[in-house]
């Protein structure tokens, strides 16, 4: 007998909540706020908005389906079922967080706050939630296929994203290495490698396209990766020649690799740095389109 769906809901704590947690209580975060020239309302109302958003997508699971509730911070330690469909509700780097730790589970995104996420990956509010779930099911084939990239230790470590990973030094030291691509391979020093999809074109990609005069990114759904070093300096031993470029979209053909000469570099995705695979000197890390996708309805 086949388990019926479950409906997983992801969320993350408020910043109104983390202030009560510092502060131990309302009034002691309110006056720390006010005598520097800030307040508490506009994070208590977030609060609420993200309350309400979280109390109807729970009222809108199907009475036959299953449920459960989860937070960010314990995504790592949670294992998703195949039937599960995964609703994030918060902002569009949730649905990053929530990603890579998936194999193929429908993704519904919904913002409980509009006016301030920009809704690329969480488009739908909660009102819509009841019609989509009953859809997520028998249409999953019909999700939309995003990208992801993947990182591979040669000791068995991996990694993968859903906008981007990096690989740099944990503080702001220089990284050395040597870098392959498609286009040959040169010893560098920088402040790291970042590598990303058309998903992560909106965010830290674009900005490093921008300082690169415009380098053209692939689509949110293009089957293809791009890379850019970060400030790579020039010396007598190292170059800055090749500082961005493109992967294919074959898991495994032309990745990027990178030959470690530090002692010590550190690889994470999507900006959670906790989450990270370690690299020493004279291991060799290869970065490729992953054989995962995230399915966004």
């Amino acid at each position: 007998m086949s388990l019926a769906p479950r409906a997983v809901l992801v969320h993350r704590r408020t910043p109104y909540a983390d202030v009560l947690a510092r502060h131990g209580t309302r009034g002691a975060a309110e006056f720390f706020l006010r005598t520097r020239g800030q307040t508490l309302d506009d994070l208590e109302a977030a609060d609420e908005r993200q309350r309400a958003a979280l109390a109807a997508v729970a009222a809108a699971v199907p009475p036959d389906w299953r449920s459960g509730t989860l937070e960010r911070e314990d995504l790592p330690r949670f294992l998703f079922a195949p039937e599960d469909v995964v609703v994030v509700v918060g902002q569009d780097g949730l649905v990053a967080n929530v990603a890579k730790h998936l194999s193929g589970q429908v993704v519904l995104g919904v913002d409980p706050d509009p006016a301030r996420h920009a809704g690329v990956l969480v488009r739908h509010r909660p009102g819509d939630v009841p019609g989509l779930l009953r859809r997520s099911v028998p249409d999953a084939a019909a999700c939309e296929q995003r990208t992801m990239v993947r990182a591979v230790a040669d000791d068995g470590q991996e990694l993968h994203a859903l906008n981007e990973v990096y690989v740099g030094h944990r503080s702001h030291q220089t990284a050395r290495y040597v870098l392959g691509c498609p286009g040959g391979r040169e010893e560098q020093a920088s402040s790291g490698v970042v590598v990303g999809t058309g998903t992560g074109a909106t965010g830290w990609l674009a900005s490093l396209a921008r300082a690169r005069g415009g380098a053209v990114l692939p689509g949110p759904t293009d089957p293809a990766l791009a890379w850019f070093v970060r400030e790579a300096w020039p010396s007598r031993t190292t170059g800055a020649d090749l500082v961005a470029g493109a992967l294919p979209a074959v898991p495994g053909e032309d990745e990027l690799t990178l030959d470690v000469l530090s002692d010590e570099l550190v690889v994470f995705g999507d900006g959670l740095e906790e989450d990270r695979l370690l690299l020493t000197r004279g291991m060799r890390l290869r970065i490729g389109v992953s054989p995962r996708r995230l399915a966004l309805l």
